[in-house]
């Protein structure tokens, strides 16, 4: 059994190691900086004009301060180049950070009520996912999510079909966000029967501010593949039995819980006992300039608060491949080729003894 001794060693591992994220918003990924740019260039106003502002505001503060953050952003966008610009930027940054592979949540029907049309917003994304493929060797998909706390039934079918209409350009679930109190996901089950029957998967957010009952419904009413956040299923022994048996992941997010009240620390989080019980895990970002935080940062968590051995986070980074919605044997190949570069880069990267 080997022991790593270098912490710096494997902070150098971590940047080093291909990584996937399967929890993050576009819109609330967006830079400072390329937000401050879509703003001058729409005459869109914000509360301040300066990336040092910018990231002052961004700054959480409370939930109402986060919907603010998230209406203006969206009220920046207004043409096709928007939407390439925000994808070909969130590419650009996954690859600084070394993420090979994104399932990137995107809400179509916050843009639509805004005036935009899908051909828009879907058009602009999809050439900026490609210029990012092209140029950067990043492949990310789409996650249409159903807002259920500010939106009716039209709305909710609306973002189906959206989705259904983008599975030829890299649509591949759908899913459920926005407030979970008194927003049930039984609610959305004839959406969520429609997707799945065209062929979508299934990943709802669920258990963050609402306790296991909600992830509990999720998988009964919804069909859930993976949950969205779900840690709050800690709770219920009988759920987390489930959940690992059933083998269905848990989208964590770690600093979002912190910021969002979910968890007072990164001590009190239950990332750990959810590994230690089973429950197959990824570690997301969520809305990464919002909360301070990145993919890598998230990442480089695990060792430290977490306490997570290598092996351990081994098995975590490669769960961003095994957990994707990619064809099943395409994501063995990936998986086993990940592996191996993990081997190697272990080797090179890490100071260890007997």
């Amino acid at each position: 059994m080997m022991e790593v001794c270098s912490h710096v060693s494997v902070q150098s591992y971590l940047h080093a190691a291909p990584k996937a994220e399967l929890h993050v918003h576009l819109e609330g990924s967006i830079l400072p900086e390329v937000l401050l740019e879509m703003a001058r260039r729409n005459a869109a106003k914000l509360p301040a004009d300066s990336v040092e502002g910018m990231r002052e505001w961004f700054t959480y503060r409370d939930f109402p301060h986060f919907v603010e953050i998230y209406v203006a952003i969206t009220g920046c966008f207004k043409t096709r180049e928007d939407y390439e610009t925000v994808a070909y930027e969130f590419g650009k940054e996954l690859a600084r950070q070394n993420c090979r592979y994104a399932e990137v949540t995107f809400s179509p029907s916050t843009h639509y009520r805004m005036g935009i049309s899908f051909d828009t917003m879907f058009g602009g994304l999809t050439d900026g996912r490609e210029r990012a493929r092209k140029e950067f060797g990043i492949e990310f998909n789409w996650v249409f999510d159903i807002v259920r706390d500010t939106i009716g039934r039209p709305m909710a079918d609306f973002v189906v079909d959206c989705a259904i209409e983008g599975m030829k350009d890299g649509a591949v679930a759908i899913g459920l966000g926005g407030i979970e109190q008194g927003n049930p996901p039984e609610d959305f089950a004839p959406h969520f029967e429609r997707a799945i029957a065209a062929g979508l998967h299934s990943d709802p957010h669920a258990g963050e501010h609402v306790g296991p009952e909600s992830v509990w419904r999720a998988i009964r009413a919804l069909h859930a593949e993976r949950i969205g956040h779900g840690v709050r299923a800690i709770e219920d022994p009988a759920l987390v039995k489930y959940l690992a048996e059933h083998h269905i992941p848990i989208e964590t997010n770690p600093t979002s819980n912190l910021r969002l009240g979910v968890y007072p620390s990164y001590e009190a989080h239950p990332l750990h006992r959810l590994y230690d019980a089973g429950v197959p895990l990824t570690v997301n970002s969520d809305d990464p300039p919002l909360f301070n935080t990145t993919l890598q940062g998230e990442i480089d968590l695990l060792p430290g608060p977490f306490g997570f051995s290598i092996l351990e986070i081994d098995d975590i980074l490669l769960n961003g491949v095994r957990h994707s919605f990619i064809e099943p044997e395409r994501r063995k190949r990936i998986e086993t080729a990940w592996r191996n570069e993990l081997d190697a880069l272990k080797a090179k990267h890490l100071t260890v003894a007997e």
